[in-house]
């Protein structure tokens, strides 16, 4: 009886530890995770804005904060610049993720074409409170501000 309450209990333990898969079937490969803005951040990156705006629209993911971002950086830095549109989209970055360093500074970037330096000085103080070193976003408003007030107060790219 012992002996076979002991072979119940082994056998459940080597159950217990066995893989779930047999001993020539491969792992399964871990799945992919791909960016939908993928093909926007491309056309971002070789400054091709009116082809990311595009992308960007056919992707219309508006609830995410990386999204609103980049189409507020798009419109702003096209040829003709929709400071309007990049200015709601970096609201709305911000009010889905109120930490989101990218639109604090491409925002407070913003406040400074429009001669807004208030409303840039606390986009740089926001960044600076979320910001461990080193920050581009934070380094980048902080030299955008002060190219800013080295130019009498004119926006200089």
């Amino acid at each position: 009886m012992k002996r076979n309450l002991l072979l119940v209990a082994l056998a459940g333990l080597s159950a217990i530890s066995a893989p779930l898969h047999g001993a020539d079937t491969p792992e399964p490969a871990p799945a992919r995770v791909v960016d939908p803005l993928a093909a926007a951040r491309a056309h971002v990156a070789a400054k091709r804005w009116q082809p990311a705006v595009a992308e960007l629209q056919r992707v219309n993911a508006s609830n995410s904060a990386d999204w609103n971002n980049l189409m507020g950086y798009a419109l702003r830095k096209r040829a003709t610049p929709d400071l309007d549109g990049a200015q709601r989209h970096y609201d709305a970055a911000l009010r889905i993720d109120p930490l989101h360093r990218g639109a604090l500074e491409y925002a407070g970037e913003l406040a400074l074409m429009k001669g807004e330096l208030a409303v840039a000085e606390e986009r740089l103080a926001r960044l600076a409170r979320i910001c461990s070193t080193p920050c581009e976003e934070l380094d980048d408003l902080r030299k955008a501000v002060e190219r800013y007030k080295a130019a009498g107060n004119r926006y200089r790219p």
